[in-house]
C-alpha cells in the first residue's frame, strides 16, 4: 500500500487522535459495530407558525413514539390508567409530581414502581444505541447510578439486590424526584434521533420565539427555511418590506405579543402615526383575525385595524419600490398603487377595473404613489432599528442561518418547504437572476448564497445590498422555492370584496408532483438515487380529504395545519412524519387543547396513522449518510493501522 505525501499527513493528524496500534483497533471495532446497528429516528415537522404549545407536546410525546413504546412495553401488566399516567410523567415530569403528590398516599411506592418502570422503558429506548452513546446523553449528576441501573445484570440475585438497593437510596436521599425528572428527559431526548423543521417556525401563532427557543437546546435539529421564516430573517437584516409584512401579519391575527414582548419591539411610534393618519377611517377590512379565546376589546379592535391599514399601505409601497429596483424579479403584477383610480375608488387588474372596499388614502400622493411620507419614512425607520437592535431577534436568526438552509439531502430524502418550480411539462422553470438563468439545484444554491450575503455581508457593500432585498422575493417571488405560487395577493385580499381575486395560482409543481417521473428527476438533480429518494415538503396545507402522500409515496407533503387558522380546512392540527429503521410513518394531529388538560386530565395529542412504508428489511446505520461518514472513517484507520505495521508513522504512545 502506497501513500500520497497528501495521504501521510492526513495520517499523521489522525494519529494525534489514536496514538497507537490497540487504540486504532478499538475505533475500528466500535465503529464496524455502529454500522450494524439500526438507524436512528428521525422526527419531521412542519409548519409550526408560532404554535408553541401543540409543538412542544408532539416534541415532548415524538409524535405518539413513547406512548406507543410504553405500551407494548407494559401492556401485557399494566393498565392503560398507568400507562397513561406514566406517559404523561414522561412528557411533564415536574408538574406531574406536583399533582401525583397531592393525591398519593404511599410516595415510597409510587417512586419504586416508576423508577423500575423508566429504567425499563429506558433500556427499550436505547436498544439501538451503543454504551458510548447513550453514556454521553446521561446526565452528569447520575451517570454512575443510571449506568448500573441501565446496563448490570440483574439475572444474578445478587445484582438484583444491588439495583433494588440503588433505587431505595434514590427514594431514602429525597432525590427521586429530580432523578425522575432526568430520566424523563433523557428518555424523550434518545425517542428521537434527529429532528426535521420544514420551514415556517414563524406568524400567526403566538410563539414564534418560544418554538425557537426551544430548538436552540434540542440536541440534533436541522431547519430547511420556510417562507415566513425568510420573511423574519429578512426584516432582522433590516429590509424595510419585510418589516412591514411582519407587523401586518403580527397585527392581523393579534400576535403582537411575539414582537413586543418576545423580541422588545416596540409599537409605540406605528401605533401613534396609525391612530393620528387614519383617525376618521374605521378601517373595517383590517380588523383582526383572533383564533385565542382571549376577546379583543372594541378599542383594541379599532387600533389594531388602525395598525394593519397604515403599515399595509406601508409595505405596497416599499414592495413597488423593490419592483422596480429588481426588474428580473418578475413581479410587476404586484404593483397596484399607480392603477389606482383615486376619485373613484376603484382599481384596474389584468385589464379588469374592480371597486375598491376602502376609499381613505391620506397617505397616497396619486402623482407618487409609491413614496412614502415624512411621517411614515420617520416610522419605520425607527422600526428598523428596533429590529436590528433586538438582541434576542438576532440570536434566533443566526440560528436559523447555522442549522438551516433552503435544502437539505438527508439519507437519500430531499427536503425542502416550498416547491421545485416547474414548467407545465414538468421541466425545471428557468429563473432570471442578476448573474443570469438558473434552474434546479443551481437555482436553489444561488439563492442561499445571495441571502447569506445578505444578513452576514460586508455593511454597503453591494452584495449585501442586493442579499437584503433578495429575502423579499424569496418571500412571495414569483418562482421562489418558498412560496410557489403565481402571484401573493395580499392588496387585493385587504381592498376588494370580489375573492376571485384573491386566487393565488399554484406552480405547477403541486400537481406534477403525483407523477414518479417528476419526482425521480428532481432528486436526481439532487445527488439522490431517483428510484429510491423521497420528497418531504410542507408548506401547502392538506385539506379535508386530500392525500398528503403523492407519487406512489415517493413525495410526502406534511403541512397539516398546526396553525389555528388552517385547521377548518385541513380538519385537523398538523402532520408530523416518523422514518425509523423499519420504515414511514405519517401521523395526523388532533387539535392540542391545553398543557393543564395533558398533565391534570392526562389528555394526550390523539394521533392517527395515515400513510406507512414498512421496508422488507430494517435499515441499518451503514446503509445512512452517517454510516458513509464512519465507513470513511474506518477506511481511514485501516490505513492508519498499516502505516504503524509498516513504521511509516511512529505510533505516539
Amino acid at each position: 500500500m502506497e501513500f500520497t505525501q497528501t495521504e501521510l499527513e492526513y495520517l499523521r493528524l489522525l494519529s494525534e487522535s489514536y496514538g497507537n496500534i490497540q487504540e486504532a483497533s478499538t475505533e475500528i471495532i466500535n465503529l464496524a459495530a455502529i454500522l450494524n446497528l439500526p438507524k436512528g429516528t428521525e422526527h419531521f415537522i412542519s409548519d409550526i407558525h408560532g404554535e408553541y404549545a401543540s409543538f412542544t407536546h408532539i416534541l415532548k410525546n415524538a409524535s405518539g413514539v413513547i406512548k406507543l413504546k410504553i405500551d407494548e412495553t407494559f401492556g401485557g401488566y399494566v393498565s392503560p390508567e398507568e400507562r397513561s399516567t406514566l406517559a404523561t410523567l414522561i412528557y411533564y415530569p415536574e408538574e406531574k409530581l406536583d399533582l401525583i403528590k397531592k393525591q398519593e398516599s404511599d410516595m415510597t411506592a409510587f417512586y419504586q414502581k416508576t423508577l423500575h418502570r423508566l429504567i425499563t422503558l429506558l433500556s427499550v429506548v436505547t436498544v439501538k444505541y451503543t454504551r458510548s452513546y447513550v453514556r454521553k446523553q446521561i446526565p452528569k449528576e447520575y451517570s454512575y447510578i443510571i449506568e448500573e441501573l441501565l446496563f448490570g445484570d440483574t439475572v444474578a440475585q445478587a445484582k438484583g439486590a444491588y439495583k433494588e438497593q440503588i433505587i431505595a437510596t434514590i427514594i431514602e436521599t429525597g432525590v427521586a424526584d429530580d432523578f425522575i425528572v432526568k430520566m424523563s428527559e433523557l428518555i424523550s431526548r434518545v425517542s428521537i434521533n434527529r429532528l426535521h423543521i420544514l420551514g415556517d417556525v414563524f406568524d400567526r401563532g403566538p410563539g414564534g420565539d418560544v418554538v425557537l427557543e426551544t430548538l436552540m437546546h434540542y440536541h440534533s435539529v436541522d431547519i430547511q427555511w420556510g417562507n415566513h421564516d425568510i420573511l423574519w430573517m429578512g426584516a432582522a437584516a433590516g429590509n424595510k418590506a419585510c418589516i412591514a409584512n411582519v407587523i401586518r401579519i403580527c397585527t392581523r391575527y393579534d400576535n403582537l405579543h411575539t414582537l413586543e414582548v418576545g423580541y422588545g419591539i416596540s409599537l409605540r411610534p406605528l401605533l401613534t402615526f396609525a391612530l393620528s393618519a387614519y383617525a376618521d377611517d374605521p378601517c373595517q377590512n383590517f380588523k383582526p383575525v383572533v383564533t385565542s379565546d382571549d376577546a379583543l376589546s372594541s378599542s383594541d379592535y379599532t387600533s389594531l385595524s388602525k395598525i394593519s391599514k397604515a403599515i399595509a399601505i406601508i409595505q405596497f409601497k416599499l414592495e413597488g419600490q423593490l419592483i422596480e429596483k429588481h426588474p428580473h424579479y418578475e413581479m410587476d403584477s404586484l404593483r397596484l398603487l399607480h392603477k389606482v383610480d383615486y376619485q373613484n375608488a376603484t382599481v384596474e387588474i389584468d385589464g379588469k377595473r374592480y371597486e375598491l372596499n376602502n376609499k381613505v388614502f391620506p397617505t397616497i400622493d396619486p402623482a407618487d404613489p409609491y413614496a412614502l411620507t415624512p411621517m411614515e419614512s420617520a416610522v419605520m425607520d425607527r422600526l428598523q432599528e428596533a429590529f436590528l437592535e433586538s438582541k434576542i431577534l438576532q440570536d434566533h436568526i443566526r440560528f436559523l442561518f447555522s442549522k438551516g438552509s433552503i435544502y437539505k439531502c438527508y439519507n437519500n430524502n430531499l427536503l425542502f418547504h416550498g416547491c421545485m418550480p416547474l414548467n407545465e411539462d414538468g421541466s425545471f422553470m428557468p429563473i432570471m437572476t442578476a448573474e443570469g438563468p438558473m434552474e434546479g439545484k443551481p437555482w436553489f444554491d444561488y439563492a442561499e448564497r445571495v441571502v447569506r450575503q445578505g444578513y452576514f455581508g460586508t455593511p454597503g457593500s453591494p452584495e449585501k445590498e442586493r442579499g437584503v432585498d433578495f429575502f423579499w422575493y424569496l418571500w412571495c417571488g414569483y418562482k421562489s422555492p418558498l412560496f410557489g405560487k403565481k402571484k401573493i395577493t395580499t392588496f387585493e385580499r385587504c381592498f376588494i370584496e370580489d375573492q376571485a381575486t384573491w386566487k393565488e395560482a399554484k406552480n405547477p409543481y403541486y400537481t406534477l408532483m403525483d407523477r414518479v417521473d417528476v419526482v425521480e428527476s428532481i432528486v436526481a438533480e439532487f445527488g439522490l438515487d431517483p428510484k429510491t429518494a423521497h420528497i418531504i415538503n410542507g408548506h401547502m396545507p392538506v385539506n379535508k380529504g386530500t392525500n398528503p402522500v403523492h407519487a406512489d409515496g415517493r413525495a410526502i407533503v406534511i403541512d397539516g395545519g398546526f396553525a389555528k387558522a388552517y385547521q377548518k380546512k385541513t380538519g385537523i392540527a398538523g402532520y408530523s412524519l416518523i422514518y425509523n429503521s423499519q420504515g414511514f410513518m405519517l401521523a395526523a394531529h388532533e387539535p392540542f387543547i391545553s398543557k393543564e388538560m395533558a398533565i391534570q386530565q392526562e389528555v394526550d395529542i390523539h394521533s392517527t396513522p395515515v400513510a406507512q412504508e414498512k421496508f422488507t428489511s430494517r435499515i441499518l446505520n451503514k446503509d445512512t449518510d452517517l454510516g458513509g461518514e464512519l465507513k470513511k472513517k474506518v477506511e481511514a484507520l485501516k490505513k492508519l493501522l498499516y502505516a504503524y505495521r509498516t513504521g511509516l508513522i511512529p505510533q505516539r504512545r
